[in-house]
């Protein structure tokens, strides 16, 4: 068997090509515990690994990048009262299954910290601390009421969809949590 060694590829200039990093592109769309952990442990494993992550929050996952001590946000009475049954924020997350009016929630937290899994809200500081971008869905943002002063310092400008889809399309990897 023979190996043929091959040639970096060249620009237009004859010069070697940089290689691009390799991209990430995550759709963040709800705010159960259980869907979260798993969006930030990858998004920050690949980010530690040399990939360039972006994250679209969108609908329930938006509240994800909320400040914690927002509690009730938006300008009408509808807005109000989804915040209000929605809390955002990473501390106030919930399970999707087996929440059992909290207990759920309590116990998979105990077990996190006695196995000394990071919790979302430190998996999204080192996730921002180590260059994933965060992007808040524009029209989610109309929808709740929200504005840019609800969100965690560090956020990015908002997107609309059609510009996340054309991230979403120049990266290597696609994820929808």
């Amino acid at each position: 068997m023979t190996t043929e060694a091959v040639a970096p590829a060249t620009s237009t200039t004859g010069e070697p090509e940089e290689e691009q990093p390799k991209r990430m592109a995550m759709v963040a769309w709800s705010s159960d515990l259980d869907r979260v952990w798993p969006t930030l442990i990858l998004a920050t494993t690949a980010a530690a690994s040399g990939l360039e992550v972006d994250i679209f929050f969108t609908f329930w996952g938006l509240r994800i990048l909320q400040r914690n001590d927002r509690r009730v946000t938006g300008s009408n009475w509808m807005q109000k009262a989804e915040s209000l049954v929605d809390p955002g924020g990473t501390d106030h997350l919930r399970l999707g299954k087996i929440h059992f009016g909290g207990a759920g929630t309590t116990m998979i937290k105990k077990l996190a910290a006695d196995y000394k899994v990071a919790s979302p809200t430190e998996l999204l500081e080192m996730a921002m601390d180590i260059g994933v971008r965060c992007h808040p869905c524009q029209m989610t943002m109309d929808l709740y009421g929200l504005t840019a002063q609800d969100f965690i310092d560090g956020v990015q400008p908002s997107l609309g969809a059609a510009s996340f889809i054309d991230m979403a399309v120049k990266a290597d990897i696609q994820l929808f949590i």
